[in-house]
């Protein structure tokens, strides 16, 4: 509170950014954690909530006639454009604001303030929901070809690894603390993945100090080691995120990358991911092309291609492609580095699982993805999202990019994922919020210094006991191809501009109706008529039993006979596959007649948050009533067309 110069501002006008000319009159608070802004409206008083942990900048403009403007920009893409009447008073919130934004220690930060008045076996329990150990397990971990090491119990080998590590069975001792002094930052090669139906094993590490010509026995025989674990491959690929010219340029600073002279049995692949620089810079314009207030197409189109933002994510969805086929289709182990290992490496080992393991398209299977090899592994996420005052040069949307490919997966496999885009959306806010303590931190050691677990709580808890909101209608967890690997298309046309995300906070543009709100309300309104279904079956069984008393239908059943289509609701199951083909079209429905949603779905749709409801773009179609199916449609309701129109 001490940062505080005004706790409060009248006669503030929010500006619309799509209609300029449109603002809204209230009053602005600045509390410790929060702006809010009441609008002044008497039967509606809305209330915007920013967290200063979400902001990015705050940039005071030239006064103007009208006042003097302040605008906030967030990590999460809001944009907010404030008119405050006087200059000074717009000053106050200026340094207020810059200085609440940018907390200079840990204990600053909202999570640690933050009580959602949970007890404390709740808090512990929320901690405890997501357990390595247990998903080590679930793939047949420790093994006679895999161990857990102890060599970093204690966090001296590398104090950004987990103390938990798992090493193949014939690597010793001394040889992992050998290869540790000839990785950067001590960060050996150990496992990430591991496939137990044929044995091949997805490693990690950092890149090795080797110079122009330096070797390291131990490094070699670690790898060697690698190769053994797999007794369906006598090779294994050790794949260099980067491009060979950055690689080649640490070498000039005794780093660089595997000399294939050096190691035996390894084959070696360069696959260019760019560095954390060119990926926030291409990140900024991609921003820049989506703030503009009313671009052309041609306008639109030429700056997300200037930005490469697209090219990037192609990259690191085409490496975990590589990585997956290595694994799935010629059963080889592969190990996995970039410079250090905590970023390009993290995201396309994570790709390459959600392409292999069905387990990662699930709602938890994501969380325990993102705790293993991002958490766990020492991504560092005080740097990379500016959770702290610091170096502007290693903020990088690193986690943000593997969330993207996730969701252009869903947008080709709209069946495959338990999940929907509000669960990804959902993870990226809370990435940047600081709000739990999840991402606090760079390491699993300066977690543990910190003592997150019994200061801050848990978001995987959180978002699992929210799950019903998150949950994607067209998933079919039963079906013998989504269980499979998924194999995605990368062809440029394939990747889509994530609208909302990117624009979900566009307030001034027309309500959007997405697919998935559409299902879901659906899905919520058929839960309640069950319900009110099951009630009256069981007054009918009771009435049944009372002899003397005719059985009369209930006033409130006539009411519902409208809906009683949605008792049964159509089959909404495609002909899931595992590629992208297998899921061009959009919802199966069994009968021949025109779906419309009844009075009661729509008004949930309504009733929803703004935020998610009419800017959530699910990208598989476009809901519409417009005409029935066709004959083709009805008599195949098994086709893609018939899915479509039904829909």
């Amino acid at each position: 509170m001490e940062h505080i110069r005004l706790p409060k501002v009248e006669n503030v006008r929010l500006i619309d950014r799509i209609s300029p000319r449109r603002a809204t009159l209230g009053t602005m608070y600045l509390t410790a954690t929060h702006t809010i802004f009441v609008e002044n409206e008497t039967e509606i008083r809305t209330e915007t909530w920013v967290l200063h942990s979400l902001v990015y900048s705050v940039e005071k403009l030239s006064t103007t006639a009208t006042g003097c403007p302040l605008l906030i920009h967030c990590k999460n893409f809001q944009v907010l454009h404030f008119i405050i009447p006087q200059e000074r008073d717009c000053h106050d919130v200026h340094m207020s604001l810059i200085r609440l934004s940018h907390p200079e220690c840990y204990e600053e930060l909202y999570c640690f303030s933050y009580n959602p008045n949970s007890a404390k076996e709740e808090r512990q329990q929320g901690w405890a929901f997501v357990d390595l150990k247990a998903e080590y397990s679930r793939m047949g971990l420790p093994n006679s070809l895999w161990k857990v090491t102890p060599v970093n119990c204690d966090y001296k080998v590398s104090d950004t690894y987990p103390a938990d590590l798992y090493v193949p069975k014939s690597a010793t001792p001394p040889v992992i603390v050998g290869s540790s002094k000839f990785r950067s930052r001590g960060r050996f090669p150990t496992l990430a993945y591991y496939c137990r139906e044929n044995h091949a094993a997805i490693c990690r590490s950092s890149q090795p100090l080797s110079g122009f010509s330096a070797r390291c026995v131990e490094d070699e025989q670690m790898l060697e080691a690698i190769v053994r674990s797999n007794p369906r491959s006598d090779f294994m690929y050790v794949v260099d995120t980067r491009p060979r010219l950055n690689a080649m340029a640490n070498r000039a600073a005794g780093k660089g990358y595997e000399n294939e002279d050096n190691y035996s049995n390894i084959k070696f692949q360069f696959l260019g991911i760019e560095n954390i620089h060119v990926m926030r810079n291409s990140l900024q314009k991609m921003l820049e092309v989506s703030e503009l207030r009313s671009p052309s197409m041609s306008d639109f189109l030429e700056g997300v291609g200037s930005s490469g933002w697209l090219k990037h994510i192609k990259a690191v969805l085409d490496t975990g492609i590589f990585i997956a086929k290595a694994i799935s289709e010629e059963g080889v182990s592969v190990l996995v580095h970039c410079s250090d290992g905590w970023d390009r490496t993290a995201q396309v080992c994570s790709v390459a699982c959600v392409l292999l393991d069905p387990f990662y398209r699930t709602l938890k299977g994501l969380m325990v993805l993102i705790e293993r090899d991002w958490v766990s592994f020492g991504h560092k996420f005080s740097h990379r999202y500016n959770h702290l005052d610091g170096d502007p040069k290693e903020v990088s949307p690193v986690l943000d990019q593997l969330l993207e490919c996730v969701w252009q997966l869903m947008e080709q496999f709209p069946c495959a994922f338990e999940f929907n885009e509000r669960f990804l959306m959902a993870i990226h806010s809370n990435i940047y919020s600081c709000q739990y303590g999840n991402f606090i931190g760079n390491s699993q050691r300066e977690r543990l210094e910190l003592g997150l677990c019994e200061k801050t709580h848990s978001l995987w808890f959180h978002l699992w006991k929210n799950r019903s909101d998150y949950m994607n209608p067209l998933y079919r967890p039963d079906h013998s191809q989504t269980q499979g690997v998924l194999r995605p298309d990368t062809a440029p046309y394939c990747f889509k501009f994530w609208k909302a995300l990117y624009n979900r906070f566009d307030r001034g543009m027309h309500p959007r109706q997405s697919v998935l709100d559409y299902l879901m309300a659906i899905r919520e309104e058929t839960q309640q008529l069950e319900e009110q279904l099951a009630s009256h079956e069981e007054r009918i069984e009771e009435l049944e039993k009372q002899p003397g008393k005719s059985l009369q239908m209930q006033p409130d059943t006539l009411d519902q006979s409208h809906a009683v289509w949605a008792l049964h609701p159509p089959d909404i199951g495609l002909a899931l596959a595992n590629t992208p083909q297998d899921y061009t079209g959009g919802f199966l429905c069994s009968s021949p007649c025109q779906l419309r949603a009844p009075e009661s779905a729509l008004l949930i749709l309504n009733k929803t948050d703004p935020e998610l409801s009419t800017n959530q773009e699910s990208g598989i179609a476009d809901i519409s009533f417009r005409s029935p199916p066709s004959e083709d449609s009805v008599k195949d309701p098994d086709s893609d067309e018939a899915a479509y129109s039904a829909a």
